[in-house]
């Protein structure tokens, strides 16, 4: 029996969906253990492209069982249409997908309550992706809100559906409508409704390969991020525990994915973002934009003080690199190694938003490469430069890398070997 948590460790967007889809070939079960349809996977196999909101992406896997547990928000009726788009795409959920009836519900209001939360915020607002996630993780902390299994129960639903509008002060917009809408999307779901933490806890017992999926990244973390500028939902390794069930002991190995640059969406401090054409060359290689939003993503260097705390936070096993193609082409390549502020240096990580902001970042510079690495399999056929690169990052961070990938297919993937 064995445990793989892959976690995003920066503010999201390093590419988990390729890591996870490459490891789970080895995967009896993927688990999402927290947030909702605010995070965005894309996939290419084959040259198909697969976008992933909530379904763990090891659904790709025809043998794969894919778990939502009770940590998650679930939009019911975006999930809906997530699994049909992928069910036209020739993907079978029968018998491989569960839901937990824990789960929370993002329900339209919700939606609505995120959009005016952001406007009152003005000039100080989070950068939300005004998918409601913040304003249903809210309820469910307050003990108003409406879990996936309530939607089985009509006369429960229908009380605490009206409890929940005036909690908000709000007026249904059609309370029947709505209880008709449900009703319809429950009779999609309920196939799919299960007591997960139960479920892995036998797949782990009866010696199953159980990968978790983690969305956002750690300095997202709504404890240990860079708050207020962050999710709703734990993204460490201990929020796998509690958004799914699993005794944290059993948690046997934890791979952080980092990109080879850093990339952020929304605001909030962010001490190696760059402005100049640099910055414009890696956003079009990397098509950095966000795959929920939209929006552009900021970019930045590869920050070494931050990634070894969220490394030490999560007590990592082992990184996987990701896009390092995109850095193809760039005469000049820098890591931030220390941080300074008002003339004095820090002894690493700072977590306040204020002193963030107002640091220098102190900078290793190492000379960059021209090769297209789309095609290369193994380490040793990487450009020298390129190693000299990865062996900064592991040293700087100090965990060793363990993948390194070079594209979006699943197979441009190097495994590093020691």
């Amino acid at each position: 029996m064995s445990s793989l948590t892959v976690l995003g460790c920066m503010w999201g967007d390093e590419g988990k969906a390729k890591i996870v889809d490459f490891l789970g070939a080895n995967a009896d079960v993927v688990a999402r253990f927290q947030g909702g349809a605010n995070a965005g996977h894309t996939i290419v196999l084959e040259g198909n492209k697969y976008v992933f909101h909530t379904v763990p992406s090891g659904i790709l896997y025809p043998k794969t069982k894919c778990v939502i547990g009770a940590g998650t928000v679930i939009d019911p009726y975006g999930l809906r249409g997530e699994m049909r788009a992928l069910m036209k795409q020739g993907i079978d959920f029968g018998g491989r997908m569960f839901i937990d009836v824990r789960a929370g519900l993002v329900l339209p209001l919700h939606k609505e309550l995120d959009g005016s939360t952001e406007e009152e915020l003005g000039a100080s607002k989070i950068g939300t992706t005004g998918k409601g996630i913040g304003p249903a993780y809210s309820d469910q902390a307050a003990r108003c809100g409406l879990r996936f299994g309530d939607l089985g129960h009509p006369d429960w639903l229908k009380q605490r559906l009206a409890s929940l509008y005036a909690y908000h002060d709000l007026e249904p917009r059609d309370l029947t409508c709505e209880l008709k809408e449900l009703a319809e999307v429950w009779e999609f779901l309920k196939p799919f409704a299960a007591q997960a933490d139960e479920l892995l806890r036998n797949c782990y017992l009866a010696g199953e390969s159980i990968l978790f999926e983690g969305a956002q990244g750690t300095l997202l973390d709504l404890t240990y991020g860079t708050y207020p500028y962050v999710t709703s939902s734990n993204t460490t390794t201990g929020g796998a525990s509690i958004g799914i069930g699993f005794p944290p002991r059993w948690l046997d190995k934890t791979i952080g994915v980092y990109k080879a640059y850093v990339t952020r969406v929304g605001e909030g401090p962010f001490p190696t973002e760059i402005f100049d054409e640099t910055a414009e060359q890696i956003r079009a290689m990397g098509n950095e934009f966000g795959a929920t939003t939209g929006r552009p993503r900021r970019i930045g260097w590869f920050d070494a003080v931050a990634a070894k705390y969220t490394a030490s936070l999560n007590g990592l096993d082992a990184l996987a690199l990701t896009l390092l193609d995109v850095l193809s082409g760039l005469p000049e390549l820098k890591i931030c190694t220390g941080y300074w502020l008002d003339g004095n240096k820090l002894p690493g990580y700072t977590p306040h938003p204020l002193i963030l902001e107002r640091l220098e970042p102190e900078y290793l510079s190492l000379p960059g490469w021209d090769a297209d690495l789309g095609k290369i399999r193994s380490l040793h056929r990487l450009p020298k430069t390129a190693k000299e690169y990865l062996e900064a990052v592991q040293d700087l961070v100090e965990v060793p890398i363990e993948l390194v990938s070079v594209g979006k297919d699943r197979t441009q993937t190097i495994v590093v070997k020691r």
